[in-house]
């Protein structure tokens, strides 16, 4: 079995939520735990932490593993969805899980689909947990897809948990409001685990203090604890933290230069601090320092606010509700000297509505449609959006809209491509 051949049998075979959405999600951990017992539960076999969230646990993700690469460390990273190649969603010290690994291991494993039946998250995951177990790695981050309590990465002990945010998104499946989504991430937290929330918001402290405090598990809230000073904005993002506990006036600068990454950056700071506390992981502030600043370089990560071209910007970003698509809006408003144009593409399944009232009005829209089954039509985008007052076209995809917005725009305006993971994933430019 070739890496084509292995890739098409997963995704012929298996039901996939990026494809299919909630009718491919499974919740439990019944088939993961089978899928793991029948490949020697790897889970058990590498140190590793774990991260859920609303927006920002991606890039949390990348920052994590960065620093423990820039200690020494041989580190695994499993993330999703990927942008373009299946490989991008494992990897070890930045490197992809090799296609030739992929093939053999669907080739010795494929019998296990009949018996089981697994999703392809959850066969994903076991073949990340496989992988991270041969390789040996020293600590392995690992991403929830979403939720937490009933999401297959939920499978593992970690060292320490960390939490980003809670927004609206996955209502169809997490719940309705905050709170009831939030509860849902929380699962994530386990006895005694120390246990890091980004964001503290006013609507969902409550649920992750009384988690916390049934797991007798020390919890800290990053933004009340630490405090960014001297925000700049440029080439790089960059900016201090006069004092935290432990270490003393860290110096941020970060290639990512999406505003909504100092939040990020923040949380990722304090549970990198509340883990060298705790003794769990020996960590300096120099290598931390390092691990934020050549995060890039060492972990691949793309499409947060991802600058493609310049006179006029043209920037890539992956927000996809309405908590990330405002974060965003609110630093392209802040930088806007020209016109705006935005190229938006969302998948059907999400609450376009509420993603849509945080737009500018004062924009051209261009309307597209990724190849990913999920995405809503340009036509009935467009048509959605006019409920709210914005204007724009319909184009056939993400690359001709581009071209098309290049044409139209002057030196001094900014295009904007957003909406959709898939959508940003299908630039050529990426």
């Amino acid at each position: 079995m070739n890496y084509q051949e292995a890739i098409s049998f997963l995704y012929a075979q298996l039901p996939v939520f990026h494809n299919e959405g909630k009718k491919a999600y499974k919740p439990g951990l019944g088939n993961v735990l089978a899928l793991c017992e029948k490949v020697g539960n790897p889970q058990h076999d590498f140190k590793s932490l774990h991260i859920a969230g609303t927006n920002g646990k991606g890039s949390s993700s990348h920052f994590m593993a960065s620093v423990l690469q820039e200690h020494g460390y041989r580190v695994g990273l499993y993330t999703s969805p990927h942008l373009k190649r299946f490989t991008e969603r494992i990897k070890i010290n930045g490197q992809e899980i090799p296609e030739g690994w992929v093939c053999q291991f669907v080739d010795r494993h494929q019998s296990h689909i009949q018996e089981i039946r697994p999703s392809f998250f959850e066969w994903t995951v076991a073949m990340a947990f496989c992988y991270f177990s041969e390789q040996k790695v020293d600590y392995a981050i690992i991403e929830t897809g979403l939720g937490g309590r009933l999401d297959s990465t939920n499978i593992i002990s970690p060292l320490a948990c960390l939490i980003t945010n809670i927004g609206y998104d996955h209502q169809d499946i997490l719940g309705e409001t905050l709170p009831e989504i939030a509860s849902e991430k929380a699962g994530i937290i386990k006895m005694s685990i120390p246990i890091t929330i980004s964001e503290y918001q006013k609507e969902t402290h409550a649920v992750f203090e009384n988690k916390a405090n049934a797991c007798h598990s020390n919890l800290i809230f990053a933004n009340q604890t630490i405090q960014p000073e001297n925000i700049e904005m440029g080439e790089r993002l960059k900016f201090n933290v006069p004092t935290h506990h432990t270490w003393k006036d860290i110096q941020i600068n970060s290639p990512y230069v999406g505003l909504y990454q100092v939040q990020n950056i923040i949380g990722v700071l304090a549970w990198s601090v509340q883990i060298l506390e705790a003794g769990l992981i020996p960590l300096r502030k120099d290598a931390w320092e390092r691990g934020i600043e050549n995060c890039a370089k060492n972990t691949g990560l793309k499409g947060r606010f991802e600058v493609l071209e310049k006179n006029p910007w043209l920037i890539a970003d992956t927000a996809h509700n309405e908590h990330g698509l405002s974060l965003l809006v609110k630093q392209i408003e802040g930088m806007l000297v020209g016109q705006l144009f935005i190229i938006l593409g969302m998948v059907a399944d999400k609450d376009i509505q509420l993603a849509l009232e945080v737009l500018p009005k004062q924009a051209t829209y261009f309307f597209c449609q990724s190849t990913n089954p999920r995405s809503i039509s340009a036509n009935q985008l467009q048509e959605k959006a006019k409920n709210v007052a914005i204007q724009g076209i319909s184009v056939e995809n993400v690359n001709e809209a581009i071209k098309l917005a290049k044409d139209l725009a002057k030196q001094e305006d900014i295009i904007l491509v957003t909406g959709s993971t898939y959508m940003v994933a299908e630039i050529d430019q990426l």
